[in-house]
């Protein structure tokens, strides 16, 4: 689930010889599954480990992670990092905005995730988003575009140049097309 590297975890074994007996760290997620959720790092003695927790092992220390956290921290990575600038814990989880969803889940929700997880994130920078509104018996893919993306004179491009060829390379032999049902209007939110 998560994998935390061998100067990470000397980092983590150095932090905790200062604290009591038996503390690990805990790994979580706040706001899961939402634009706004963080996630971080704290000790965690032994009095604060749950029934429902997940604890992961390593070189000399254990990873609690909560019930809910634990779907979105799928393919985390914490590194420790020394550079000219200093020495830097970091924590990616790509998934802790979005649930990865299984590979053998059905083909919508997969597309979903994916826009989810790559294509919405980039829209966002310029106020839009996307969503899948209907997947065709026929492998064609109907988006909705929301936000900065109505009205945008820039839509078809983004459309055509960027997510379609994306999604049909991703899914290729299950999608065959892509399709946008968005009335694009101009509207306070647009970008010209």
């Amino acid at each position: 689930m998560i994998s935390i590297s061998e100067s990470a975890q000397s980092h983590f074994v150095k932090l905790l010889e200062k604290q009591p007996a038996g503390t690990h760290i805990r790994v979580f997620v706040v706001n899961p599954g939402t634009p706004s959720a963080e996630c971080g790092v704290s000790y965690c003695p032994p009095d604060s480990v749950e029934e429902s927790d997940q604890q992961l092992p390593f070189n000399g220390f254990a990873a609690v992670i909560d019930a809910e956290s634990q779907p979105f921290l799928v393919d985390a990575e914490i590194d420790f990092v020394t550079d000219q600038m200093g020495s830097q814990l970091t924590l990616k989880a790509p998934n802790a905005k979005v649930r990865k969803v299984n590979d053998n889940a059905p083909l919508r929700e997969r597309v979903q995730y994916m826009i989810d997880a790559e294509i919405n994130p980039q829209l966002a920078n310029h106020g839009g988003n996307v969503r899948v509104v209907e997947l065709s018996d026929e492998g064609v893919v109907v988006l909705q575009f929301g936000g900065g993306c109505n009205g945008c004179a820039q839509v078809d491009l983004t459309l055509k140049e960027g997510i379609e060829k994306e999604l049909l390379n991703r899914f290729a032999g299950e999608l065959t097309g892509v399709k946008d049902i968005t009335e694009h209007q101009r509207g306070e939110h647009s970008y010209y």
